[in-house]
């Protein structure tokens, strides 16, 4: 074996490697959440002259599906009006704005505090917009929606009371779906959203370990937000970075596990590469700030560290993905005659059981919370796959560049199985770069199936699963560019 396939196969190895200890903490937070106890309910809240004062913040751009259900929910929330305010944060540049102007003028003549802030420029997108708001708010708890929420009318009577100690700094609470049902993108989507909040979320809040602000459907005291250093743009995750600077400044975060604010989830490919692409550069961007203060704090312990660790480096797993990838083909070349046959299982071993742990991980929490879903979870790794390579070129951005530009994820108010029809087109994006990015890979996918066919393994399976991940998500992105629903499965 000469030095070049030699490292080819033990990068090969160690992004296998990589993917089986993503698949050992998986499979460590579902030990840790059996043994979890019922969470309890915080006390029932009564309104009267001593509630403490709420902003509610809107930060808005371009939202003219969604803007007037938002606004509608939160002007009906339970709370004394002169204990109340609404800073609708608005940086839309399309008819968003008109329908916002509408709808503040409508409630504030009902004698609701509600206003309008507008900038002249998006400098530091939705940080920025919260920043300025803060600056002017009265409240001192400030809770965040947004645009594509809709809050219940007792979301502050929920909340507020779970601020029972001076060093509680946020309050989060659980996100419902209302469209889950739209397609198998948005089951697969709500599936791995709940189980990030009904496992995670609750593992990391009852342990003592950090969690985090999910950027909406939460509350903070403004004290720890000014505290933590305010909201910040050198991420791309604002939510994220100042989750972690505030708790490593010792407030306490509570999670709320027993109340949900109905969402919507992004109904096509490219809304949910785009989210997914921020949420995977800013959680990079987030560790390279935040790791070395996080390894060296006082006020954490051993095993908040190892776990903010595995949570802020989770999203390497995709250029691990893309790695197995591209080094596959010389792997199975080498393993007819070149790699020891133990060493061969060895590496196909930590490939089903970083997979199968993933898949493991969601399997049980939709055998307990959503048993109508089992069906898809096999497609979560073959999309895994398709999404790898786009995903992996965020995880580089994250690595070396701090900030950039906050892409908004669409959403058009569509429940259920309802048709987009004309709206798909009106914030739309193009699918053609990813398409480009996935083609050449699919191409070079099919050699390893081809080699092991030709020559009679049955390990052929293994790869096999690589081309038709990106075959699918290429069809995926071609429908949606070609604007044919696809909302069924």
């Amino acid at each position: 074996m000469d030095s070049t396939t030699y490292g080819l196969w033990l990068v090969h190895m160690t992004a296998l490697c990589g993917l089986a200890l993503y698949g050992v903490h998986r499979i460590w937070l579902l030990i840790l959440w059996r043994r979890l106890p019922p969470q309890p309910s915080p006390p029932a809240m009564v309104c009267d002259a001593s509630v403490p004062w709420v902003t509610i913040q809107l930060p808005l751009y371009n939202e003219r599906f969604v803007a007037k259900r938002l606004i509608d929910a939160t002007a009906a929330l339970t709370w004394p009006r002169d204990r109340l305010e609404i800073q609708v944060l608005d940086d839309s540049t399309d008819h968003t704005r008109s329908i916002v102007d509408e709808r503040v003028t409508h409630f504030r003549d009902q004698g609701v505090d509600i206003r309008v802030f507008r900038r002249t420029n998006r400098m530091g997108f939705k940080a920025g917009a919260l920043a300025q708001g803060l600056q002017q708010a009265k409240g001192s708890l400030i809770a965040v929606f947004d645009a594509d929420f809709v809050p219940g009318t007792d979301f502050l009577l929920r909340t507020v009371p779970c601020f029972s100690h001076k060093d509680i700094g946020m309050v989060q609470c659980r996100w419902g779906f209302l469209n889950e049902d739209h397609s198998w993108l948005t089951r697969i989507q709500a599936i791995m959203l709940a189980s990030h909040f009904r496992i995670e979320h609750r593992v990391r809040h009852h342990f003592g370990m950090c969690f985090n602000f999910n950027g909406t459907a939460g509350i903070w005291r403004k004290e720890a937000l000014i505290d933590a250093g305010g909201w910040q743009a050198d991420t791309v995750t604002e939510d994220l970075d100042i989750s972690y600077r505030a708790q490593l400044k010792g407030w306490r975060f509570v999670y709320v596990d027993d109340y949900t604010v109905p969402s919507e989830l992004p109904t096509t490919l490219d809304a949910f590469r785009n989210q997914q692409k921020r949420w995977t550069k800013g959680s990079i961007q987030t560790a390279r700030k935040l790791l070395p203060r996080i390894v060296f704090s006082n006020t954490l312990t051993p095993t908040a560290k190892l776990e903010a660790t595995a949570h802020l480096l989770a999203n390497l797993g995709w250029l691990l993905c893309l790695i197995m990838t591209l080094t596959l083909y010389p792997a199975v070349t080498m393993s007819r005659t070149l790699i020891p046959p133990l060493l061969l299982q060895v590496g196909i071993g930590l490939f089903f059981f970083s997979s199968g742990a993933v898949l493991f991980y969601f399997l049980v929490f939709a055998l307990t919370y959503h048993k109508s879903s089992v069906r898809i979870l096999p497609l979560i790794p073959l999309l895994s796959i398709g999404m790898a390579p786009v995903l992996s070129l965020s995880v580089i951005s994250g690595l070396f560049t701090r900030g950039g530009t906050f892409v908004r994820t669409p959403k058009y108010g569509v429940p259920s199985r309802t048709r987009l029809s004309g709206l798909f087109r009106v914030y739309q994006r193009p699918s053609l770069g990813a398409m480009a990015i996935n083609l050449p890979i699919f191409i070079y996918t099919l050699f390893p199936v081809w080699f092991l066919w030709q020559t009679r393994q049955w390990t052929v399976v293994f790869p096999l699963l690589f081309p038709v991940g990106f075959v699918w998500i290429m069809v995926k992105d071609l429908l949606d560019s070609l604007n044919v629903n696809s909302g069924h499965p």
